[in-house]
């Protein structure tokens, strides 16, 4: 390809001034030594970039870790001081002939000042933005200094609020944009930090290559145009070329272009036609395939500056058309509906600038491996690093993305709209190419919570008041923002606030996308779910422990009590045990002990999150998307994540696998009738058997049956009934007896059990256990009798995973288990030290 670019310069045979006469380059100041202190203080202490306040203070053992034991009340002193970080550099004679040098800081978090060599360069007030600053004439050939100093976020906007003759729900976090989730959640610690993302000198000679958009639009012939707008700034006017390549579509759809560039700022367009292009697919529907293409300018056989991008090609649209229930609310990919399946994404730590970029792709991962194809970013963190899109379009994930808007109404000032409107722009600009984004949202929750939560009462306001918190909610949500999104991403949609309708409203189901929370806050039975059931379900969810080992880690001493300080920290929901523990004890006996409480916490949510789950899917098409809360933690913390902050995947992680299969199988009982369901995501019918038997626990089949089924593509129907009179006329007992289903077509094969009673009910009897390695990395579990809910644990390691956990084992029915080693491969394993806990355990000892 290098050979093949020359000739074509020597073809056109290119003439041109000989100020264009080098690329870029890069000081990246994280890799030098930099300190931190408190300001005002004079000695100055080591510190790490990227990274923040509150963990640099750790290194130097003047802080305990607040994510241990009660520690996070210990440190909360931090938030009301300011802070100075500084560091030297060199800069050489080759970065001095660039005509540009700018500095360039991510997530520079919050309010800050920017001094070089002892000048102020700049005040940022915005962690969200990617600032950038001329500042060559700051600089000077040989050592130079940095100094940035944070003031407290929280004094800031303690002191914006005042300035208001009213109070804002949300207190002084919706006056800075800073992540809203540092001041505490019902999931998460108040850690309000500052610190440094990633920094860096950018040289630069008189053009470069600023932005790339594209937009595709598809024919009737289901050929495409891809029309690409490229913003170029040059410092002079000057002709040179643009270069497009992207191998996947082999050299005749290559480019060279002419570009006669004015000072200033440039706009170039092009566009190819693509006759039959390979498609971007969601996981579980097709290959996510991207479309690679490099962008270089160039002059006499040198590259100026050069960007890639890597694209999808789809067509996605959000359907919402009215009905005979209301209006839909789906997401149709390349011409065909898709149910989304997913969960909401919240920052996997507090302190977010130190980590390996790996964590984001390993999360996309979970949850690709779980069966899901799309996650909601929710507003109330942070925008996440481009890692996290990067998976996501390889891995088939699509998401919605939330602007960060959360937990509270915001001020309307010009100011702090000003402010908002440029990092809408930054963001949009930065993602608006990925093919994983599905949708823009406006915030979380701010338009309920005005009309429903009772705000207008709480804080007396005026009918003033009132009609000016309303219209700023108007002028962000309803104007600023949906035009930037039609100037800067014309075709992706926009929803101005997740859910549109409360979920005490009737209208919620009928219409938009749904939260529900009367399961949980409303503390209604998890068979409302059943009920339940809207166009889109975008939250819902429930609280389960964490891992055993987990509690090890953050409760200091470790005691096994319930009581403990450290215990009642690490849950932010006022009434978060009690919660649990009611809805427990509706339907699983007793725990007797620690690990017990962990485990049956764990079922409940499980429990609970497979009937909602398979509610949504059963009512397809009516149904289009459930998102449950949530998938992840910031913190090691009792939370509704499905995998813990250490990794570990909680029981509802496993049935999110078996709920968002492609192909589904789910029982639902209506009064004297049991209806088998086969929900099949699949864009082509199937033909297959369906095998179903009635089994004791003992062993014996009581009844079994097996039919030749077709099931339509992407659909819900019911492929089989089962009257109760039928199970009297077997005399079995409904507490000994499990209903086991199958359905087999070709390469796809899907099971289900279901029990008559609920698991408090069941009359398990104890099991004999048979466990036989087969593999360095598998092995064989079987069981006499019926196991219910069997989770298996390693005790010695943290390296270990399992392929599947938390299920039922049929009698005398042989599982392979697969052992995943996380960091490491090929160590020492052994069945001795696999330990079980089942229900079967906590029923026996009930009964007797």
């Amino acid at each position: 390809m290098k050979v093949r670019v020359y000739f074509l310069f020597l073809f056109f045979g290119l003439n041109q001034m000989n100020f264009l006469w080098a690329q870029t380059k890069s000081i990246n100041l994280q890799k030098n030594d930099w300190q931190f202190r408190k300001a005002g203080d004079e000695e100055w202490k080591k510190a790490r970039v990227p990274g923040n306040v509150h963990q640099d203070l750790m290194a130097i053992s003047a802080l305990p870790n607040p994510f241990l034991g009660n520690n996070e009340k210990l440190v909360q002193w931090i938030e009301n001081e300011d802070w100075e970080y500084q560091c030297y550099f060199e800069v050489d004679s080759e970065a001095f002939s660039f005509s540009n040098i700018s500095l360039k800081l991510k997530n520079l978090d919050t309010y800050a000042k920017i001094f070089l060599n002892g000048k102020l360069l700049a005040e940022t007030e915005n962690q969200f933005r990617t600032h950038t600053f001329d500042a060559k004439s700051f600089l000077k050939i040989g050592e130079n200094h940095i100094r940035i100093h944070f003031e407290s976020a929280v004094k800031k906007g303690k002191e914006l609020a005042k300035k208001l003759p009213y109070t804002l729900p949300g207190g002084e976090a919706v006056f800075t944009r800073k992540a809203p989730y540092q001041y505490g959640w019902d999931w998460g610690p108040r850690l309000v930090t500052c610190g440094i993302g990633e920094i860096e000198l950018e040289c630069w000679n008189n053009l470069k290559i600023e932005s790339i958009s594209q937009v595709q639009n598809f024919l009737a012939d289901s050929s495409v145009y891809i029309q690409f707008k490229i913003k170029v700034h040059s410092e002079q006017k000057c002709i040179v070329y643009l270069l497009l390549l992207c191998p996947e579509l082999g050299e005749n759809q290559n480019r060279l272009l002419n570009l006669n560039l004015s000072k200033g700022e440039n706009l170039v367009q092009t566009e190819i036609h693509i006759k039959q292009p390979k498609l971007w697919w969601t996981n579980g529907l097709g290959e996510a395939y991207l479309h690679h293409f490099k962008f270089l300018l160039t002059y006499q056989q040198k590259i100026l500056d050069q960007t890639e991008l890597a694209i999808g090609i789809r067509k996605l649209n959000l359907v919402q058309t009215n009905d005979k229930f209301g209006r839909s609310f789906y997401f149709e990919l390349n011409g065909k509906p898709v149910f989304m399946k997913g969960a909401n994404y919240i920052p996997p730590h507090n302190f977010l600038n130190h980590l390996d970029k790996s964590i984001y792709s390993d999360l996309v991962q979970k949850a690709k491996e779980a069966n899901m194809n799309m996650l909601r970013v929710w507003g109330g963190g942070v925008y996440v690093p481009d890692a996290f899109y990067k998976a996501c379009d390889e891995q088939g994930i699509l998401v919605w993305q939330d602007f960060m808007f959360a937990g509270g109404l915001y001020p309307g000032d010009s100011a702090f709209l000003n402010n908002v409107k440029e990092e809408i722009k930054d963001q949009i600009i930065r993602l608006r190419n990925h093919a994983c984004l599905a949708i823009w949202c406006g915030n979380n929750e701010i338009d309920e919570s005005w009309k429903n939560w009772g705000y207008q009462k709480q804080y007396r306001y005026t009918t003033s008041d009132s009609t000016e918190i309303a219209e700023n909610y108007k002028k962000l949500f309803l104007e600023i923002i949906p035009k930037e999104i039609a100037l800067l991403d014309p075709k992706r949609p926009y929803h101005p606030s997740s859910p549109e309708i409360g979920w005490g409203h009737e209208e919620s189901l009928k219409q938009g996308d749904s939260h529900y929370w009367g399961v949980w806050w409303g503390m209604e039975p998890f068979e409302k779910y059943e009920e339940k059931v809207g166009r889109f379900m975008s939250e819902y969810g429930f609280q389960g422990m964490p891992d055993y080992k987990t509690f090890e880690k953050f409760m200091t001493n470790f005691s096994n009590e319930f009581d403990s300080a450290s215990y009642k920290n690490h849950q932010k929901h006022p009434t978060g045990y009690q919660t649990i523990s009611t809805y427990a004890a509706r339907d699983f006996p007793e725990p007797k002990n620690f690990r017990e409480q962990i485990y049956i916490s764990q079922l409940t949510q499980a429990r609970g999150m497979r009937i909602a789950m398979e509610a949504h899917r059963r009512n397809m098409p009516y149904c289009m998307g459930t998102l449950l809360w949530q998938l992840n933690d910031c913190w090691p913390v009792i939370s509704w994540s499905a995998i813990d902050f250490y990794g570990n995947e909680k029981a509802v992680y496993f049935e999110i696998k078996h709920a968002f299969n492609p192909l589904l199988l789910s029982f639902k009982e209506e009064q004297d009738t049991l209806y088998l369901y086969l929900v099949s995501d699949k864009q082509e019918a199937l033909t297959g058997e369906l095998k179903l038997q009635i089994i004791q626990f003992d062993g014996q089949i009581k009844f079994q049956t097996k039919l030749a089924k077709q099931i339509a593509a992407n659909s819900s129907s019911i492929i089989y009934k089962l009257a109760k009179t039928e199970l009297s006329k077997l005399g079995i007992n409904p507490n000994k007896i499990v209903v086991n289903a199958s359905f087999s077509s070709q390469e796809n094969l899907v099971r289900t059990n279901y029990y008559l009673v609920k698991p408090k009910e069941l009359l398990l009897e104890t099991p004999k256990i048979s466990i036989k390695k087969v593999g360095q990395d598998k092995f064989e579990i079987s069981s006499n009798t019926l196991v219910k809910d069997l989770f298996i644990y390693e005790q010695k390691s943290e390296q270990v995973m399992l392929s599947e956990n938390y299920f039922d084992l049929l009698p005398n029915e042989t599982k392979t288990i697969e052992i995943i080693w996380i960091n490491s491969n090929n160590l020492p394993f052994s069945i001795e030290d696999i330990y079980f806990i089942n229900l079967n355990q906590l029923h026996v000892r009930t009964n007797k």
